[in-house]
């Protein structure tokens, strides 16, 4: 918040916004599996990691910020870095370019990360450094938590807002794609940006029985390492929409011709999840005539295998009749 402190007053707005959102967190059992994470979230002051944010509005968008000379204004902002909502932080010309995610998504994420006492995490997409000071914060060592950004704004942000906050984990500005290799290895690896495959670099610095857990197509895939050659694991059941990953030649994804889908199916958000996942290899017909056989699969019956120098998307069965490769 600027060289000047909150004021008392907004200070206590900032505690009891907080307490609210811990509260909804704790009632959306996000954290259920592993309550430990509800102590860090009520700790790590939010507000501290997004000084302004651009609330939607008709038109465009509306800057909310913590330096604005009025009053109101100054408790807006405050209370809405506390709400249980994505908050746009970075825009170009219109277009959103990063974000601080859902509490409440980030809390089911950590607690899907499995993250255990001593282990090494490495963050894909700095953001705000919001989640970075929340995983150092729950480790309770700073050095063991690395997270990593292309944009060298970004990372200059993120780690002026952990200064701030108290938290000092390793803040790296390079490609998530080719991981943190001078850091490695790692127990965890956790992505806040979609990815169109899993990059050979992330297992290679992923110990063995590690876990990596990433946005992929509309969901989140949680995988389970072997070894530098081979990953797999499932969906889990939630949606989960993020910015793309920058950076690694990745192929802008074309609009999909959806003639001939019924409209339950091009409007339905589980049909739309199978068709970002066979993108390239299924075409829309044929993907809208597998979800209905199927019995309209949902996000737990999908899964990833990343094996053999191949990746592919499947079906219930890594081996059974449903799999799609990804692309390389």
């Amino acid at each position: 918040m600027g060289a000047h402190a909150l004021d008392k007053d907004l200070e206590a707005v900032a505690a009891s916004a907080r307490a609210a959102m811990v509260r909804d967190i704790d009632e959306s059992g996000a954290w259920a599996a592993d309550p430990v994470w509800r102590e860090a979230f009520a700790a790590v002051p939010r507000h501290l990691f997004v000084p302004y944010y651009y609330v939607g509005v008709l038109g465009g968008y509306e800057r909310h910020w913590g330096e604005s000379p009025d009053p109101e204004a100054r408790e807006r902002w405050v209370r809405g870095a506390y709400a249980d909502t994505p908050l746009a932080t970075r825009l170009r010309d219109g277009e959103l370019l990063s974000s601080s995610s859902q509490p409440s998504l980030m809390a089911m994420m950590l607690t899907e990360l499995r993250v255990e006492d001593g282990n090494r995490v490495l963050e894909i997409g700095a953001g705000t450094g919001y989640n970075a000071a929340l995983l150092a914060h729950r480790l309770g060592d700073d050095d063991l938590v690395t997270t990593v950004d292309l944009e060298p704004e970004i990372t200059e942000s993120a780690r002026r807002h952990l200064e701030a906050a108290g938290y000092h984990p390793v803040v790296v500005t390079g490609d998530g794609a080719r991981g943190v290799p001078e850091r490695a290895p790692f127990d965890r690896i956790v992505a806040t940006c979609t990815l169109g495959s899993i990059p050979p670099a992330w297992l290679a610095q992923c110990r063995p029985g590690g876990r990596i857990l990433t946005p992929f197509a509309t969901g989140l895939v949680a995988l389970t390492v072997r070894d530098a050659g081979y990953a797999e694991g499932q969906f889990l059941h939630t949606p989960a929409y993020f910015v793309p990953l920058r950076g690694t030649g990745r192929p802008e994804s074309e609009p999909m011709a959806l003639g001939g889908v019924p409209r339950r199916g091009r409007e339905h958000e589980l049909f739309r999840f199978l068709l970002a996942l066979t993108r390239g290899s299924l075409d829309p017909q044929e993907a809208y005539a597998l979800w209905e056989r199927e019995g309209r699969p949902g996000r737990e019956r999908y899964g990833i295998t990343v094996g053999g120098g191949r990746e592919w998307a499947w079906l219930d069965d890594p081996e059974g009749p449903y799999a799609w490769p990804l692309p390389a």
